[in-house]
């Protein structure tokens, strides 16, 4: 398959993606993409493939606190991390102090180089409990256990959590934390502040090095969009002085840049959408390093050989990643199938796709490696040919678009400003 860009031709194959060196990560305090932590999701297999195509860092799914502590084996498995993918997180969740601290502790032993504390779960089984988000309704204990974890180890200790509960916290109040007077901390004060602006001073407070803020409350759980405008203001907080991360339906290049451009947060999580679609972490490197000048030619940069552009290539992915799952689950190829599953179901690839039912059908039932292999090969063989040439075209013709709107919108705002004189 080959590209037409600035009148020359640029071929792509997929021996540019499988080698095993990957995709080299342009590590930068600017512009830094992580992979989200999600449960039964990013496995050793997965984070491999998202470090490869440029995750600046990756988490592990998270920990259970109290299982852990108990040494339940499926639980220290997630433990496993390998140098290859660092700098990586371990994530811990939990309801009570003394268990974070003793699991932080034995976390620690793992030598990851940081660990995250997940203050944002939102799902019955977890913050139906008190913990993940759950904690959000209880503040001091939240903030009890970041001190507790934070002094219980020298690791970098970060967090992620939510906007707030519910709608009722994204307003501004006085003490919207609900702490007594004489709690120590530099956020009580009687002006009306926001929850989450409130929380994060709190957690920065506790000694907690970074913060990740998933942009809905704990009550619309996956609904609605994400807010991104709150995540805005804990980074302009002046009073802020530790990294903030934002999380929340950054799906596409374009709309990575909108919140680095827009919000001016340090790093940008990206979760679902990485879903059988682990290179959209190189995609979003590539177009974040694009100039926004609309005079400037469309180029490649320079990882972009490595970025699967075909449906063959990305296919190719797409199957690595499943012979990778199955050795991840003890070469035991249906339960290791099973578990790539939800990435076959969401990945571009196969999206749009007409007369594809059936066929989608038949991908998401099968479980053999060979079964699963041919259906995929015959997807090339029918598809390829008629989306290929016209994806990759239209890829450099909406990019180029999309740059010259944003350089459009950039003029128009300083123009804005600039004072008239009579």
């Amino acid at each position: 398959m080959s590209l037409l860009v600035n009148n020359s031709e640029r071929s792509f194959s997929a021996s540019d993606l499988t080698g095993e060196a990957g995709l080299t990560a342009q590590r930068s305090e600017r512009n830094a993409l992580y992979l989200a932590p999600m449960e039964d999701v990013t496995d050793p297999a997965f984070r491999a493939l998202c470090k490869r195509y440029g995750a600046d860092r990756v988490y592990t799914e998270f920990v259970n606190a109290d299982a852990l502590v108990r040494d339940i084996a499926s639980t220290t498995r997630k433990l496993t991390i390998h140098d290859a993918e660092r700098p990586v997180a371990i994530q811990i969740y939990g309801r009570e102090p003394e268990a974070m601290a003793d699991a932080a502790r034995i976390v620690e032993q793992a030598h990851p180089d940081f660990i995250d504390i997940n203050f944002g779960c939102p799902v019955k089984k977890v913050a139906g409990k008190g913990a993940g988000a759950g904690l959000l309704r209880d503040v001091p204990k939240m903030l009890e256990i970041a001190r507790a974890v934070v002094n219980a180890v020298h690791t970098p200790v970060t967090a992620k959590t939510r906007l707030g509960w519910d709608e009722n916290d994204l307003h501004p109040r006085v003490n919207p934390l609900g702490l007594s007077q004489n709690y120590q901390l530099s956020t009580i004060n009687s002006q009306p502040s926001t929850f989450i602006v409130d929380l994060a001073e709190a957690l920065q407070d506790c000694g907690i090095q970074e913060l990740a803020i998933h942009g809905r409350t704990r009550s619309q759980m996956y609904r609605g969009e994400a807010d991104w405008t709150l995540i805005g203001e804990v980074k302009n907080n002046p009073r802020m002085h530790i990294p903030i991360i934002g999380n929340g339906d950054v799906c596409t290049p374009e709309r990575a840049r909108e919140c680095f451009d827009r919000y001016g947060v340090d790093a940008i999580m990206v979760g679902r959408a990485t879903f059988g679609n682990p290179w959209l972490f190189a995609e979003m490197k590539e177009y974040l390093s694009t100039p926004t000048t609309p005079t400037t030619p469309i180029t490649l940069s320079s990882p972009s050989t490595l970025i699967p552009r075909s449906m063959a290539e990305k296919v190719a992915v797409l199957k690595e990643h499943v012979l990778a799952s199955i050795a991840w689950c003890g070469n035991d190829e249906r339960k290791g199938i099973i578990h790539s599953r939800r990435h076959f179901a969401a990945s571009p690839v196969f999206k749009g796709l007409t007369d594809f039912k059936q066929t989608r059908i038949a991908l998401l039932r099968a479980d053999t490696k060979d079964e699963v292999f041919a259906i995929m090969d015959s997807i090339v063989n029918r598809y390829a040919s008629q989306v290929d040439d016209e994806v990759l075209q239209n890829e450099i013709v909406n990019r180029y678009a999309s740059l010259v709107d944003q350089n459009s919108r950039t003029l128009e705002l300083q123009n804005s400003r600039i004072p008239e004189f009579s």
